[in-house]
């Protein structure tokens, strides 16, 4: 259907149906307590990336980047952070030497893909996990173009496979594990980070708290994935990501006396 346009002379009018983020954060409450495949949230008629976006306007994006941030360097961090010292984990990655094209686009795109692209197309992932999978498990600063070609491979299968739709009946026994099937790729997202860390002897029942903060924003990710799409989920991903990235990229350009002490 045609996009019907105001006459120039009128004014703006609010675009009709785009919940607040105060209901969109209901929405999200609501959801995590009974996951369901739709419906999707009412949509924005937009063009470039807001289209690839779901809809999802870009003040809305940032306000669910605050959220997470707020969430993780207030309560979650801090936890997680406890709970290493008490188990004697250590970080196995150094932050420090993280390459933004990894931190910023590789890992949002492939962890997306591999974890929460499949939850609205169980068909198609069943096919792009192994390709995902490897793309996932190499590593970019060795295997940069491989992991590219890989997910530019997936990418291109998932355009391939757009027109595809599930039996009726496939699609209702889908939707009636879909909350198990939501949680799960939510906690295996999770889980995966503890691989980020040397794990100590002691504490192994304290280890789940160590990634806490992955499994909030899994959660929100994949609640962004099923109501605006797999763009939205890596775009937040992608923003999540850069803050971190931008605060140490500050401090060891105006305040490297802080991360030498």
């Amino acid at each position: 259907m045609p996009e019907v346009r105001l006459p120039c002379a009128a004014p703006a009018a609010p675009v009709r149906g785009r919940p607040a983020f105060r209901a969109e954060f209901a929405d999200f409450l609501a959801f995590v307590r009974r996951p369901r495949l739709g419906p999707r949230l009412p949509r924005t008629t937009g063009q470039g990336s807001q289209e690839w976006l779901g809809g999802l306007g870009g003040p809305h994006l940032l306000r669910w980047v605050l959220v997470l941030w707020g969430v993780n360097l207030l309560v979650l961090g801090p936890l997680a952070a406890s709970v290493a010292t008490a188990s004697g984990a250590e970080r196995r990655l150094d932050a420090l030497h993280l390459s933004w094209f990894h931190v910023v686009l590789w890992a949002p795109v492939i962890e997306e893909m591999v974890f929460r692209y499949g939850l609205r197309r169980p068909a198609a992932a069943l096919w792009l996990l192994p390709v995902l999978v490897s793309a996932m498990l190499m590593r970019p600063s060795l295997a940069a173009g491989a992991s590219v070609a890989l997910a530019c491979g997936a990418i291109a299968a998932v355009l391939v496979w757009r027109g595809h739709r599930w039996p009726w009946k496939w699609l209702r026994r889908y939707a009636r594990v879909f909350p198990l099937v939501f949680h799960l790729a939510t906690l295996a997202f999770a889980f995966l980070h503890l691989a980020n860390f040397r794990l100590g002897e002691g504490g192994w029942l304290l280890l789940p708290l160590l990634v806490l903060p992955q499994w909030a924003c899994g959660l929100v990710l994949g609640w962004m994935r099923v109501r605006f799409g797999i763009g939205a989920s890596i775009a937040l991903h992608a923003c999540f990501n850069a803050g971190p990235m931008a605060l140490l990229w500050a401090l060891q350009n105006y305040a490297p006396g802080l991360l030498d002490g």
